[in-house]
């Protein structure tokens, strides 16, 4: 981009276009607790007064984001009172001139959100997927999930503005997989491009703890919170972490990857420390592992033991993340949230390894998360080409 000066009309167009926008967006959608459900408008008036632009600026501007779709004129609102004269034109933000999809690629599923520019869900889809399942099986069942998707919701491919997926791995900037074990064929696939041969909108991946993370701070645990971290337990835990209301990937997207730090010492791996028998838990795989806990709510002594050893491992990989990171709040979801007696026990064992014990709390998305996460970024996206007059630090490049 060239030098922008002040006096560059262009620029002020763009300026003036995006906090009108904005303002007509804040105005239109419904404000939580007023028990309003409808969308609802504004007038020229009041768009000049929230922007403290003049009346003829505002017109100009509305005028051209109606051109654009993004704007629409409303019906006079009826608030009982009788007035003499025409009422005053009344205008809308129109979320439904865009949508947006969240996907989550996971080991034993995939999943998928629609939503409009304002992020309410219009609705899912869900297809199970074997663990062993390869690359491109995975990726067809995401095709057919979204294919599904769209039908049922009348949403075309053309009206997508965005597509943010979460899934298991380190995740370059360009939505290559670098590292990926929990998934077969997943280390070097080219998620993004593959993906995007389906799409004519931008592809966002992520990792899927960083994807919820964002989640529950969106919608979820961690809401008004904005240094949290989010601890998805599994196989190989990962975790995912906000600093400053912003997503901490790391140099080269590996940040949170605590599922390495038994490689630092001599503790047990995780087939040994899920042991029951005293040998390697092979193949150490989920059903196995849900074996495992299912043993150990009956009262199986080596199960309660290995469980007991997951819990203590868990604690370890949290306490280095909240010694480094100092956040408000833990969250965690994956297995652990449904593990008997988690949650008090990592509270206790923070309080005694760390300077400050952050909240803790259980995550309220559940098997939601990720892909709610992978939605938000999407809306992350298509916010800032709306209102947004130069790129951000958060943004991340996607394949077009």
């Amino acid at each position: 981009m060239g030098r922008l000066t002040g006096g560059d009309p262009s620029l002020l167009r763009r300026i003036n276009s995006a906090v009108v926008l904005h303002a007509l967006r804040a105005a239109t959608a419904p404000r939580p607790g007023s028990g309003r459900r409808t969308p609802g408008s504004a007038t020229l008036t009041d768009l000049a007064r929230s922007t403290g632009l003049s009346r003829p600026t505002v017109e100009g501007v509305v005028e051209g984001l109606m051109a654009g779709g993004l704007a629409a004129e409303a019906a006079p609102e009826d608030d009982g009172v009788r007035r003499q004269g025409r009422p005053a034109r009344r205008f809308r933000f129109r979320a439904e001139a865009g949508h947006l999809l969240g996907i989550e690629i996971g080991p034993h599923r995939v999943a998928a959100l629609l939503s409009d520019l304002d992020g309410r869900v219009l609705g899912s889809a869900v297809r199970e997927v074997a663990q062993s399942a390869p690359a491109d099986e995975r990726l067809r069942r995401v095709r057919d999930a979204v294919t599904d998707l769209l039908a049922r919701t009348g949403v075309t491919r053309d009206g997508l503005r965005a597509v943010g997926v979460g899934t298991p791995g380190i995740i370059e900037a360009d939505g290559t997989v670098r590292l990926g074990t929990a998934l077969p064929g997943w280390t070097g696939l080219a998620l993004g491009e593959r993906l995007g041969r389906s799409f004519r909108c931008p592809v966002l991946v992520e990792n899927d703890a960083n994807a919820a993370a964002v989640a529950e701070h969106w919608k979820g645990a961690a809401v008004g919170s904005d240094d949290v971290v989010f601890v998805l337990a599994g196989l190989s835990p990962g975790a995912g972490s906000l600093i400053g209301g912003r997503l901490h990937r790391g140099f080269g997207g590996a940040a949170g990857e605590i599922g390495a730090l038994h490689l630092l010492g001599r503790e047990a791996t995780p087939e040994q420390m899920l042991s029951t028998t005293g040998e390697p838990l092979l193949p150490l795989d989920e059903a196995q592992v849900v074996r495992v806990f299912a043993l150990a709510r009956k009262g199986d002594p080596r199960a309660r033991a290995a469980v007991d050893r997951f819990i203590q491992r868990l604690v370890h990989d949290v306490a280095a993340l909240v010694l480094a990171l100092d956040p408000e709040v833990v969250v965690v979801g994956g297995w652990a949230a449904g593990l008997d007696g988690v949650l008090d026990p990592l509270r206790e064992q923070l309080a005694r390894y760390c300077l400050r014990p952050p909240q803790v709390a259980q995550s309220l998305l559940g098997e939601a998360a990720v892909a709610t996460g992978a939605l938000r970024l999407a809306l992350d996206h298509v916010e800032e080409a709306l209102f947004a007059v130069e790129s951000t630090v958060t943004a991340r490049r996607s394949m077009r």
